[in-house]
């Protein structure tokens, strides 16, 4: 399918691996000029080269977003490279894990701060260069614990929570601009994260064995996903076939998630 996406202009945050590097893929690979961030200046030049081989125009920038600053300097330098910017994927946040117990107010700060807040500063940063646009896209990467509360995830299950009604609001708000804001929400997704987290709790079991052993009880299909299922759904939400969706929240997440 011909997305027509050819010539728009996407800033994808966290986009040097995983999730993010297969959404900024996807998006180049529909004709999308890109630009992608995340802390480690290293990761997100390699990922660039990656980006550029599929010869569209690719800005990559070591930022934080848990800096305000550099989150505005991020914005404006990836609206210039690109020439506007039509599309905003906010994808950077990592788990941390942790009951309520053990969680001490730094690490609620710092969850809060690359979850929650990173939406809130990207998406102000960018609206000036979204109104301009013909099709504004912003696309919010968030979890299914949002919905679904986890005790051993327990800052995600509630900051998760706040990022769906940061969406929803979003889309009422701008929606009179034809400014588009969904939610794409996450179960189980294979991710260096959790290749990192088999590698520390059962380096004996191969990724394949792991991931199948975590899933079985929570997910009804029965494995993880693929960074690929969760791009693709990016990509469509990006384009003219989703034109009249705003405000939703889309569970890619093979079942998982006791809520209807």
């Amino acid at each position: 399918m011909d997305l027509k996406l050819t010539g728009r202009r996407a800033l994808v945050t966290g986009g040097s691996k995983g999730i993010g590097l297969a959404v900024a893929e996807e998006l180049a690979g529909e004709g999308v000029d890109v630009a992608i961030c995340a802390r480690n200046a290293a990761e997100v030049e390699a990922a660039a080269e990656r980006l550029r081989r599929l010869g569209h125009t690719v800005h990559a920038q070591a930022a934080d977003v848990t800096i305000p600053g550099q989150v505005i300097d991020l914005v404006e330098r990836s609206a210039q490279a690109l020439g506007g910017l039509d599309i905003l994927v906010n994808n950077a946040g990592a788990a941390h894990p942790g009951n309520f117990e053990s969680l001490t107010d730094e690490d609620w700060q710092g969850d809060l701060d690359v979850k929650l807040y990173s939406q809130i500063r990207c998406t102000r940063a960018a609206l000036p260069h979204l109104r301009q646009s013909p099709a504004a896209r912003v696309i919010n990467i968030n979890s299914v614990y949002a919905r679904y509360p986890d005790p051993s995830f327990f800052a995600t299950t509630v900051n998760r929570a706040a990022c769906l009604n940061l969406s929803k609001a979003l889309a009422r708000e701008f929606a009179g601009e034809a400014i588009l804001v969904n939610s794409v929400n996450i179960g189980l997704v294979v991710t260096p994260q959790w290749q990192n987290i088999r590698a520390r709790r059962a380096p004996d079991l191969s990724e394949e064995e792991f991931f199948a052993s975590l899933a079985r009880d929570e997910v009804p299909l029965g494995r993880f996903g693929s960074v690929a299922e969760v791009s693709g759904l990016v990509a469509f939400l990006a384009s003219d076939r989703a034109s009249y969706l705003t405000g939703t929240s889309i569970d890619v997440a093979g079942g998982m998630g006791k809520y209807v």
